[in-house]
């Protein structure tokens, strides 16, 4: 007998699916998510009661999806200085999001609405807390939190230059940033906590507006 989170899960990454055929043209909306649930053989009442906030949950499944991949595709950290291991983890993140790329871009345009920044701030979180996680990482003081707002407006910045301006770039940008990383305590004295909210509002509004 099939238990019912299996099914959930199964359900959920079927209508994932549907929808990433649907969301270039239609976008991230309530339409198209119960569009997306028809096209994977649910209702429209087991739709919301799988996916209870509808496009943001759609939204949430596909950065999970993406983290998932990245770290899939990722080697062994132990052979790699923190340096390599920065810089493959962003790279692997963005090599994920290329595969939906024209999803992706709807995606940033959603979460670039106000209403939905608290969510676009927890996803990139946990995308940074996971390489972060993989790189090794095991700290449980304050630098548990900066590290990871390092990671997260790097994560962020270079997904939306690989969006506009192609790889190239964004891998430029990269290799840059990574420099404050390395230079982790002189970054952290001035770090604010509005820093990674502004550099996230910022990086979805270009991917948006271009």
């Amino acid at each position: 007998m099939t238990a019912p989170d299996d099914w959930a899960v199964r359900a959920e990454q079927q209508v994932l699916d549907e929808a990433l055929t649907l969301i270039p043209a239609r976008g991230w909306s309530r339409t198209m998510t119960l569009a997306a649930g028809k096209a994977a053989g649910l209702s429209a009442g087991e739709c919301d009661l799988l996916l209870p906030n509808g496009p943001r949950d759609l939204a949430a499944l596909l950065s999970r999806r993406h983290d998932a991949a990245a770290l899939a595709a990722l080697p062994d950290p132990a052979a790699l200085k923190i340096r390599e291991r920065i810089r493959a983890a962003v790279v692997a993140r963005l090599d994920a999001a290329q595969a939906d790329r024209e999803a992706v871009r709807r995606w940033a345009g959603f979460l670039a609405l106000p209403t939905n920044l608290p969510l676009a701030l927890r996803l990139v979180w946990d995308s940074a807390d996971g390489l972060w996680r993989w790189a090794g990482d095991t700290a449980t003081d304050e630098n548990h939190y900066s590290k990871r707002a390092i990671l997260a407006g790097i994560l962020i910045s270079t997904l939306a230059l690989d969006l506009q301006a192609g790889r190239a770039a964004a891998l430029e940008a990269l290799d840059a940033r990574i420099q404050n990383v390395m230079d982790f305590e002189k970054w952290k004295a001035g770090f604010k906590p509005a820093d990674l909210a502004k550099e996230l509002v910022g990086a979805l509004a270009r991917v948006r507006y271009g």
